[in-house]
């Protein structure tokens, strides 16, 4: 089984969409950074994590064929303006695409992407679009074929995200400020650990550096992999004051769990 970060870029990318790539050496690959997504690629099927606006970029980059369900974890454009580009799968097998999203999430989806979901009334329906997507509640706890995956909610600023923790192994939070108490242990000696850093200054809606190491010592992950980075964040100097167990993410990088 493969986890794979599709995007690792905060919300308008690396570069942005001017063409400043601010701190980060453009002749580097690594620090070419689209919006945050991944995928959950096992033997049985593949699981998309977030609708970034990048995603068709990111599938065909990364030659993935299908999509089998997709997890949101919270409502922002980064996250899932994407969601068009799900209607090839519903195409390709003539059944709608399973999504799982929280309430707040759901209710954005639908209020901004209703033609994903049903048809038109005011249209004849031989006119109109079918529902290529199907909203499904999240849970706290998914079995999908031989994936146990666990969602916890943790602090985005003035909203919650959601942190999914995948076999007990890799914990992905690509947009939190904070845990919450009761859900830290969940975390605690976790093989992999993604997780948001922006940037080195202060930001009231996610981790920055300093905050991150420290967070780091409490709960002791074997490995950690920065995502969510912004043009602050080059990606050599920033794997230079990083311990070694902790690297920078970059677009495309696999793990297998």
């Amino acid at each position: 089984m493969k986890f794979i970060i599709l995007g690792c870029g905060s919300s308008m990318g690396v570069p942005r969409p001017d063409g400043f790539f601010g701190d980060c050496n453009a002749k580097n690959k690594k620090n070419f950074r689209s919006r945050c997504s991944a995928l959950i690629k096992s033997k049985y099927e593949n699981i998309l994590i977030d609708t970034s606006p990048d995603l068709r970029e990111q599938l065909l980059n990364n030659n993935i064929k299908n999509i089998d369900r997709v997890l949101y974890s919270h409502q922002h454009a980064d996250q899932t303006h994407g969601i068009n580009d799900l209607r090839v799968f519903y195409i390709n097998r003539s059944k709608e695409v399973p999504l799982y999203a929280d309430k707040q999430t759901t209710k954005y989806l639908k209020d901004n992407f209703s033609y994903c979901f049903k048809y038109n009334s005011t249209k004849p329906k031989s006119l109109d679009y079918p529902a290529t997507l199907k909203l499904n509640a999240l849970k706290n706890v998914h079995k999908f074929s031989n994936l146990q995956i666990k969602s916890i909610k943790v602090n985005h600023g003035n909203i919650d995200s959601i942190c999914f923790i995948i076999n007990n192994k890799c914990a992905y939070a690509s947009d939190v400020k904070f845990f919450y108490k009761n859900t830290i242990h969940h975390l605690k000696n976790i093989k992999y650990l993604i997780i948001d850093c922006l940037r080195y200054n202060p930001h009231p809606s996610h981790f920055n550096l300093d905050e991150l190491l420290e967070f780091i010592k409490i709960i002791k992950p074997k490995n950690t992999i920065l995502t969510n980075l912004s043009t602050q964040m080059d990606y050599n100097k920033l794997k230079k004051k990083l311990p070694k167990n902790m690297v920078p993410a970059y677009d495309g990088l696999t793990i297998n769990l």
